[in-house]
């Protein structure tokens, strides 16, 4: 196990390398860029240097005046430093903006990913258990309609219903106009009512291929072999449908779980911007738009991250689900 983790581990840093090579061509080829306001914006001020001199220095300070490989191999430089450079559109160190909006992101990913997990498994078992039944073919339009529904047309009919004709919650932000006069419960609750909406959308999206995939997988351990030899022994249906069968759908749904749980961090740009959420997506998205070139590439490398720990994650759960698996 520890010789194919490090082996996971060296051949996930390669692959970081060249995605992050791609992702720095990629902003260097946008067709505006933010530093260009900046020092458009600085040549202005009275007693300032020009427009020229300003852009020269500051190409210089972000590698910008390099051709793609020198520029990138400055980047690389400073990132394995911890220096990811100022921000330009939020004129503060990209670290310390990322941490001040990665937490909120995650809390809204966790308390989603719990009610997806206590919801999709649980449906997606049961709608196995009774195939063909009206049960199921109810549990299958909800999960259909959730893989289906787009983010923007299920959050817009959400805010149409409960913001707009039902008045129960803000259209979009963090914090209500009365929030500093509130007790400390009174703020918590505040925000749990901006946030409410927001988690339903992710809970509700998410929830319909797990569903899918629990009842898949249950399908084809139920037609198995020793499912019907423990019915033929007389066993509990609970027993065989919990012990003997679910037991044994746990790894594929190890490749979507453990793949999930990195995400957490990653942020719901759709529904965050939608809903004006100052999350980690919410933030990446404006500075995208900006062509904030510091911010967008740590995001970029930031995801590629999660999603490379993700795979390395499934891959361990397996052995740890199933003492058949080994890794060599």
């Amino acid at each position: 196990m520890r010789k194919y983790v490090i082996k996971r581990i060296l051949i996930s840093i390669v692959i970081l390398i060249i995605v992050a090579f791609l992702s720095y061509v990629l902003m260097r080829c946008l067709p505006t860029s933010y530093i260009e306001g900046i020092a458009r914006a600085k040549s202005q001020q009275p007693g300032s240097k020009s427009y020229e001199e300003w852009m020269e220095q500051l190409t210089a300070m972000y590698h910008m005046d390099k051709g793609l490989v020198a520029g990138y191999w400055g980047w690389c430089k400073e990132a394995i430093r911890g220096n990811f450079g100022d921000s330009w559109y939020y004129t503060v160190p990209v670290l310390e903006k990322f941490n001040s909006v990665v937490w909120l992101s995650f809390v809204m990913g966790l308390i989603s990913f719990f009610f997806e997990i206590i919801i999709a498994v649980p449906l997606g078992v049961l709608a196995a258990r009774k195939q063909y039944s009206k049960t199921d073919y109810a549990i299958s339009i909800v999960a259909l309609a959730g893989i289906s529904l787009p983010t923007f047309f299920f959050a817009s009919l959400l805010k149409l219903v409960f913001s707009i004709k039902l008045g129960w919650f803000d259209l979009y932000g963090l914090i209500g106009r009365d929030y500093y006069k509130l007790s400390p419960f009174g703020q918590f609750m505040d925000k749990a009512n901006h946030l409410f909406l927001p988690i339903v959308v992710l809970v509700v999206l998410s929830i319909g291929g797990l569903m899918r995939y629990t009842r898949t997988n249950m399908l084809e351990v139920l037609n198995a072999d020793y499912v019907r030899t423990a019915r033929a022994k007389g066993l509990p249906e609970s027993k065989v449908i919990y012990k003997h069968a679910f037991r044994n759908t746990l790894i594929p749904l190890v490749t979507i779980i453990g793949g999930s749980l990195p995400g957490l961090f990653s942020g719901a740009l759709i529904t965050e911007t939608l809903f004006a959420i100052p999350g980690i997506g919410y933030a990446s998205y404006y500075a995208m738009v900006a062509g904030d070139i510091p911010f967008s590439m740590f995001y970029l490398v930031f995801m590629s991250v999660l999603t490379l720990l993700g795979n390395l994650i499934s891959d361990v759960l397996y052995a740890v689900v199933d003492p058949r698996v080994r890794l060599a």
